[in-house]
């Protein structure tokens, strides 16, 4: 943690600002690529982290900058492109016998996914007396599983928490066609 403050904090923005006041924006966007997989990188050796957990720690990393707004225009493309990458990975992990296999627990999970959490977060905005607007908004914003959920549904697979099973029902509603 310290050292993700002072690194964090201190040397990254200070790389980011050299590299900036070169000009160049290709050099501008190489250092980006190279400090948020370097950070990755080190996540995942010294902290025994998997490897998209250590990037999402790099981006709140680089968020820290001054330069983080032109870090993201910059980066703009490359997000695109991840972004391709990582839905066909998560098509690739899909599989489509879940639909014939276990149609009730997948049914539940979608339930879940898309009566359950509104509903509790309902429930609990309501408690605290939130405005209706807001409350709606918001409960229908998390009305689906974000790609951080494949990340966690990863390491629980990894740490013997979650099977096989479990994945394949937490993938068929996000990689079904709508």
């Amino acid at each position: 943690m310290a050292l993700m403050l002072v690194v964090g904090r201190r040397v990254i923005p200070a790389v980011l600002h050299y590299v900036a006041h070169t000009g160049s924006r290709e050099l501008f966007r190489l250092a980006l690529l190279a400090l948020a997989l370097g950070v990755a990188f080190i996540a995942t050796e010294w902290f025994d982290v998997s490897f998209a957990l250590g990037a999402f720690v790099a981006g709140m990393v680089l968020s820290e900058s001054e330069l983080s707004h032109r870090a993201a225009a910059e980066t703009l493309p490359l997000r695109d492109a991840f972004a391709v990458l990582f839905f066909i990975s998560v098509g690739m992990l899909f599989n489509p016998l879940v639909l014939i296999r276990q149609p009730f627990p997948l049914l539940l999970t979608v339930l879940v996914i898309l009566v359950g959490t509104p509903l509790a977060v309902i429930i609990i905005l309501r408690t605290l007396r939130q405005p209706w607007n807001t409350t709606l908004f918001i409960a229908s914003g998390l009305a689906q599983i974000g790609e951080f959920s494949f990340i966690l549904a990863a390491l629980g697979i990894k740490m013997g928490v979650l099977d096989a099973r479990g994945q394949d029902l937490i993938l068929a509603p996000r990689s079904s066609p709508s």
